[in-house]
């Protein structure tokens, strides 16, 4: 990896926010469409869940009774699949990645490497570069403390920038620095992240940071895992 002094790249990262699940859910609704349905009703319901510019007039007309009953019942039938489908993809992601709750030291820059390459997969590894003295460095290790027991899922670590072998790349003037990787690929690189922050900051600062960037999953998605299958379940 290079960085240069004073610089900053970021990384497109994928978001999931409110945003991407209306989305997602839109996109659900359209493809779930029963092929036994009537034409006349598959039209009604693309263009309700993704209208086109032409499609706008008629969208944005008054609708039947008939037409809205239409709509409402489909749309209870494609909620129940869509939660069934989102519920299976999140306990197939909790079944297979591998949790952590705590920073994780690491000694070397060989270290550094076998984390970033020998991860699961679809864990997401958050590195901090630090160097005893540079300020903002101890803030930032606090508040990761603090964001690892909160974000299990997310594997956070911390290297000492003399221990990784890059000490050169890694000068005062670019610390602390904030890296994070998934599958061995650099999501995002911050330099002197705690730019971004007040001269005084914590782990909310630094987790609504990540949060704006799509650096960190869901909270939802945790809390849902926690509660199993209290619902029911869906058909």
């Amino acid at each position: 990896m290079s960085c240069s002094a004073q610089e900053e790249e970021v990384l497109p990262a994928n978001h999931t926010g409110p945003k991407g699940v209306i989305n997602d859910w839109r996109r659900f609704k359209l493809d779930s469409v029963d092929q036994t349905v009537p034409q006349s009703k598959k039209e009604l319901l693309r263009q309700m869940s993704s209208p086109r510019e032409d499609d706008k007039e008629r969208v944005n007309r008054k609708m039947s009774v008939q037409e809205y009953e239409l709509i409402q019942e489909e749309d209870e039938r494609c909620l129940k699949r869509y939660r069934k489908q989102c519920m299976q993809e999140m306990h197939e992601r909790l079944s297979f990645c591998p949790t952590f709750e705590a920073v994780h030291e690491l000694e070397s820059g060989e270290d550094f490497l076998e984390v970033i390459e020998k991860e699961h997969r679809m864990t997401q590894v958050v590195v901090h570069i630090y160097q005893h003295g540079v300020t903002g460095c101890e803030q930032l290790n606090s508040s990761l403390d603090c964001l690892a027991s909160e974000y299990p899922s997310v594997k956070f670590c911390r290297i000492d920038a003399v221990a990784s072998g890059a000490a050169e790349r890694f000068s005062p003037e670019v610390l602390p620095a904030l890296l994070v990787y998934k599958a061995g690929e650099l999501l995002a690189n911050f330099l002197a992240i705690n730019r971004h922050f007040n001269e005084e900051f914590f782990a909310t600062d630094v987790e609504a940071f990540l949060n704006e960037h799509g650096l960190l999953p869901e909270k939802e998605f945790l809390a849902c895992a926690d509660d199993g299958d209290e619902g029911g379940d869906v058909d």
